[in-house]
């Protein structure tokens, strides 16, 4: 029983220990498709305790044992006892990881071993999860290393949101500072408090960068509150945030925003929309451009401004894919309408990658198109579904069931929308996708490499 999984990946093992060591280690390296999430890391990994969150308030809690460490080498962490909602994992009967780290021809062999009475069967995909994240990770920060990139202090908001959390992770995983902006009290040195209707005047002070993620979601039933809220949590908020990068002392060079491929339109048919490409029209294509347009303080100061229009985002903890994955799972999934609506597409851990190539490469500016290279038809987004988790995709879905859901609006330009969009901009920056293809998207992310 238990597992024992290995492989080489081409880095230095000081540089895979230290990625290990910081902080957002356990957070890239949990399965999103596994239902817990990270509640505490371990401070140290020679005696430290990292705490997972599980379902109906359980805790899993890691417990790392000082006798077994060697730094640089080894550490190893069992499972253990805090309060009555960590007893249940017990019935397990025990968890016991250790971490082995050696020096091996062309980089270092990263060995994982695992006592316990769960088969090595159960555990197989969540290794290759880790070891692929591992290795991708580190290959993406030698890129920026190799390219001139340094440590930075980099501000966030929406840091605890979908892309906040895992981008946080990845940078301070690779030796950058992360301050989350944060609208309640700051709890230490990684948070500051931001008030979206009045920064104040040194909340950038210090920072290099800024990656702007806040905004509230636009699923939903398009009312006027929630049409509302969509452009008051962007718009006002930008500018000010902006401004407030602009003029602040010994303050950022670089302002990230996020945007979004509705600035297109809803439907474009099936020209190929570029960065170049003009705006669309609806309502989402109004509050992007406006979106868009709110940075204008910080490029009319000197900072580089990158506008990083992403597109449907493939998570299995959120977002599209988090909401279908147990309807197709169950066999009840099919194509939305007639599934010829273009869907264009990007990897979680790929557009992780394109605002942290924003921070550094100066050649990036303006609009940023985040999307996979290969759009897809919603037929063929459900066909991959499907065939990943080996269900069949049976049951379209009329195009009256969103219109019943999100309303008339909402359904055309969520449910319903179709735009082809490719990234010119990254494919001539010469950026490698984790996950250039839709089927790896989804494998990788739903657990089934």
């Amino acid at each position: 029983m238990g597992i024992e999984y290995e492989s080489v990946v081409e880095h230095p093992r000081d540089d895979v220990w230290q990625w290990h060591a910081r902080p957002g280690a356990m957070r890239r390296l949990v399965p999103p498709w596994q239902p817990m999430s990270v509640v505490s890391e371990a401070e140290s990994l020679a005696d430290g305790v990292a705490v997972l969150g599980l379902p109906g308030g359980l805790r899993w809690v890691a417990r790392h044992d000082p006798a077994e460490y060697v730094a640089g080498r080894r550490f190893v962490d069992e499972l253990s006892s805090d309060g009555p909602a960590s007893w249940p994992p017990r019935v397990i009967g025990g968890w016991r990881h250790t971490h082995t780290f050696a020096d091996a021809d062309g980089g270092t062999r990263v060995h994982d071993q695992v006592d316990t009475a769960v088969p090595a069967a159960a555990l197989r995909s969540t290794f290759v999860y880790r070891h692929r994240q591992l290795a991708d990770d580190l290959a993406a920060h030698r890129r920026a290393a190799e390219a001139g990139a340094a440590p930075m202090v980099v501000a966030i908001t929406g840091a605890s949101g979908l892309v906040g959390s895992a981008l946080s992770a990845f940078l301070s995983t690779g030796g950058h500072r992360v301050i989350r902006l944060v609208r309640g009290p700051a709890r230490g040195a990684h948070e500051r408090q931001w008030d979206p209707r009045d920064p104040a005047p040194d909340l950038l002070t210090g920072v290099d960068a800024v990656v702007h993620l806040a905004g509230a979601s636009i699923a939903g039933r398009f009312t006027e509150a929630h049409r509302a809220a969509i452009r008051d949590s962007r718009i006002e908020p930008t500018r000010l945030l902006a401004s407030a990068a602009a003029s602040a002392p010994d303050g950022p060079r670089t302002f990230v925003s996020a945007s979004a491929i509705g600035f297109y339109g809803f439907d474009r048919g099936d020209t190929q929309l570029t960065e170049d490409s003009t705006r669309g029209d609806g309502f989402l294509a109004d509050v992007v451009a406006d979106w868009e347009a709110a940075t204008t303080p910080a490029a009319d100061a000197g900072l580089r401004v990158v506008k990083v229009r992403t597109g449907i985002v493939q998570a299995a903890a959120g977002g599209t894919l988090h909401l279908l994955r147990p309807l197709f799972a169950a066999g009840l999934g099919g194509r939305l309408g007639s599934g010829r609506q273009w869907l264009s597409w990007i990897g979680l851990d790929d557009l992780v990658e394109v605002y942290h190539r924003a921070l550094y490469d100066d050649g990036l500016s303006g609009p940023v198109n985040a999307v996979g290279p290969d759009p897809v038809r919603n037929s063929d987004y459900t066909r991959e579904l499907a065939r990943v988790l080996h269900r069949p995709a049976l049951l379209p879905v009329p195009a009256l069931g969103p219109r019943i859901l999100l309303g008339e609006q909402g359904a055309r330009e969520l449910a319903m929308a179709s735009q082809r969009v490719v990234p010119s901009k990254l494919l001539a920056a010469g950026q490698p996708f984790r996950h250039p293809d839709l089927r790896g998207a989804l494998a990788h992310q739903l657990g089934r490499e």
